[in-house]
Order: structure tokens, then C-alpha cells, then sequence
């Protein structure tokens, strides 16, 4: 079997998970957020943050080691221009990702705690889903950017 190739694939495939698991669970949430209702939203936020544990923290780790070591193979340098645009957006993906695994994390114990309390979720709750919209928006961005690059590989 070609290294390369079998690192290529893991890269091609924790690419699609981190997207597709990112994608996936801010459209669930955004749409459960609108329809105002504890219970469901409580539901979709745990699993939201499952998902982020389960399958976007795996592919966030798999995806710069991948990289690096097809690279590394391929004997290309660092120093690329594509590259270095492909690190600043991924560590601005990543500089927005981790106050939204925080937000999820927080607004899946408020929701829990309102439905146990069958009570209507709290202005902090709210609060937290617009900073979690707004982190959203320009990590997705990124992540696109990063495709681009990684299909395009502009050398200026």
C-alpha cells in the first residue's frame, strides 16, 4: 500500500468529517434554537456536543498530522504561499471553534437545567447561541477557504 496515498485518504476523509460534523451540527442547532422549545433544544445541543467530542476533535487532530507527513513525503516545504494562508485560516477556525465548544457546552447544561425546572430557557442561553452564531460564520468561511486552497494550491 502507498503511504502517501493512505495519507491523503485519512486527510481527504477527516476533512469531509470536520466540515460535514461542523455543517451538520450548527444546522441542527440553528434551526432547533428557532423554535423556541426547551426540550428539543436541550436534545440537539447534547448531541451537538457529542459530535464535536466524538468526531470534529478527532478530525481537528488528524487533519495538520496528515498534512504534515504527506508533505514531508512529497518533500514539499512548509514555507508555501498556499500553505501559509491554509495555516492562518485553519488557526482562525480553530481560534473560533474553541469558544463554540465552550458555548455548546454551557448552553447544553442551561437547556438541560430549564427543562428539568420546565421552565423557558434564560437570556443567558440566548446570549450564548448569538456569540456561538457569530463564532460560526467565520470559521465555516475558513474551512472554505481551506478547500479552495488545498484543491487550487495558488503559488501567488
Amino acid at each position: 500500500m502507498n503511504p502517501y496515498l493512505l495519507l491523503k485518504w485519512l486527510h481527504i476523509l477527516s476533512s469531509v468529517v470536520l466540515v460535514g460534523t461542523g455543517f451538520g451540527s450548527a444546522f441542527y442547532l440553528y434551526f432547533v434554537n428557532r423554535t423556541r422549545n426547551p426540550a428539543a433544544i436541550a436534545a440537539v445541543v447534547r448531541l451537538v456536543v457529542r459530535a464535536d467530542l466524538w468526531f470534529t476533535t478527532p478530525a481537528i487532530v488528524i487533519q495538520p498530522l496528515t498534512g504534515y507527513a504527506m508533505l514531508t513525503l512529497a518533500g514539499a516545504p512548509l514555507t508555501q504561499y498556499w500553505l501559509l494562508w491554509t495555516f492562518g485560516l485553519y488557526v482562525l477556525a480553530g481560534a473560533c471553534w474553541l469558544p463554540v465548544v465552550w458555548l455548546q457546552i454551557n448552553m447544553a447544561r442551561i437547556a438541560a437545567a430549564s427543562v428539568q425546572s420546565n421552565a423557558p430557557l434564560p437570556l443567558q442561553y440566548w446570549q450564548f447561541a448569538r456569540y456561538w452564531e457569530w463564532l460560526g460564520y467565520p470559521a465555516f468561511i475558513a474551512m472554505l477557504g481551506i478547500y479552495w486552497l488545498m484543491v487550487f494550491k495558488p503559488i501567488r
